[in-house]
């Protein structure tokens, strides 16, 4: 058995920087995430005017819940969608011009429905290449607030923008949501916006935000869900045992439900409120909706050639417009690997069959690159074209999968 200890959720930890620094007072985050897309998180939080301490496993955010304090900054967000998308609505609620860019790989990402919601509550956009997308610069003078309707049919994190900066808005915002995908992340956004004291009012789709202040506190950043399926699909996998502590059955991570995935395919879960452990067994395919966990598609993906039938994921159409187009990557690497795959614009299935050794593309994906090195340890001579791209969200990936990998087979 091989008990594993996982970085810090990075959709937790981006979500407490925010809320941190629009808190009245000094926030204290415990075991945060520090990986390249929380670096531009903070270095961005840092241009707008905040302070903050962020050495060691405790940073410290002094909050200010009028907004940013500088009147002009540059902001480089790197790769990272939640400091592309949540930054400028922040931006939003201060006093000055707030340059926005990103990388190229973010830069060709969506961002129209952020853009445009900022526009209709009276921000001022200008943007510096292609239309409501990144570079661009927000042009600001506080926000009223007030009433939209917002397609967050792409992505959540639109959504989560709008809400967390929406108490620091004068009269509040109510949001009327037409699309919505990866529900579970809205509710880590809801959940973590009561525990810095502001209660959301949710009818249907409907959310109300009121004019607030939150609260600052001492915070305990979990685990990452989507990192841990990396894991518990390795001991799915080899037919092994895995715990990851701290990730427990009152975890607020919507991707925790992988292992349910997992169950159906013939694994054995057992969870606690301090951890959950995975016990492999022999691979069954399956059929399911991945809609609200689809970070994890690429984990299974990688997986499914070795269950005993077929395995078909559905409502994933989302998965094109993340670092790359997930779905046509994990499906192009598949067959590459020589399995038999079909495709259509929002599902995947894979059929089973006996990958052979090659070279995986990872786009610069993270997540492609952890999915299949996770295949790899059933089909040695698989590589990754770019293994470093995991600095992302988890640096030290490969380090502790070679740790894991000797505590399970001894090798």
């Amino acid at each position: 058995m091989a008990v594993v200890t996982v970085p810090g959720s990075k959709s937790v930890t981006a979500r407490a920087l925010l809320l941190a620094a629009a808190a009245d007072g000094r926030t204290t985050l415990v075991d945060p995430l520090l990986s390249d897309d929380t670096e531009a998180f903070v270095l961005g939080l840092r241009a707008l005017g905040y302070r903050l301490d962020t050495d060691g496993r405790e940073w410290t955010v002094d909050g200010r819940p009028q907004g940013p304090s500088s009147t002009e900054a540059d902001v480089f967000c790197r790769d990272g969608a939640t400091t592309s998308r949540f930054l400028p609505a922040l931006a939003a609620t201060g006093h000055g011009t707030y340059r926005f860019d990103a990388s190229d790989q973010m830069r060709r990402r969506p961002m129209a429905p952020l853009t445009q919601a900022l526009r209709s509550l009276g921000a001022d956009l200008v943007f510096h290449g292609e239309p409501d997308h990144h570079p661009f610069d927000v042009v600001a003078d506080g926000v009223d607030g007030g009433r939209l309707v917002l397609d967050a049919g792409t992505s959540s994190q639109f959504l989560t923008a709008l809400l967390l900066v929406g108490p620091l808005f004068r009269d509040g915002l109510t949001i009327e949501v037409a699309d919505l995908v990866s529900v579970p992340y809205v509710g880590i956004t809801l959940a973590m916006m009561r525990d810095f004291g502001v209660e959301v009012a949710v009818d249907g789709r409907t959310y109300t935000v009121p004019a607030a202040t939150y609260r600052a506190r001492t915070y305990q950043v979990e685990p990452d869900a989507s990192s841990a399926s990396y894991f518990f699909a390795a001991a799915a996998l080899l037919g092994r045992t895995v715990t990851v502590p701290g990730l427990g059955h009152e975890a607020v991570q919507g991707d925790l439900a992988f292992v349910r995935v997992l169950e159906q395919m013939g694994a054995d879960v057992r969870q606690t409120s301090s951890g959950t452990t995975v016990v492999g067994g022999r691979l069954h395919g399956v059929t399911v909706n991945m809609r609200d966990i689809s970070d994890t598609m690429p984990t299974l993906a990688a997986i499914a050639p070795y269950a005993d039938g077929p395995t078909t994921i559905v409502d994933v159409a989302n998965t094109r417009v993340k670092e790359c187009d997930r779905l046509e990557a994990c499906a192009g690497n598949l067959r590459r690997l020589g399995v038999t795959v079909d495709t259509g614009p929002d599902w995947i299935r894979i059929h089973p069959g006996t990958p052979v050794p090659g070279r995986v593309e990872t786009f610069r994906d993270h997540r492609i690159a952890m999915a299949f090195s996770i295949a790899g340890l059933r089909t040695p001579g698989i590589t990754l074209n770019d293994p470093a791209c995991v600095k992302k969200t988890f640096p030290t990936f490969h380090d502790v999968l070679a740790e894991v990998v000797t505590e399970l087979v001894g090798r």
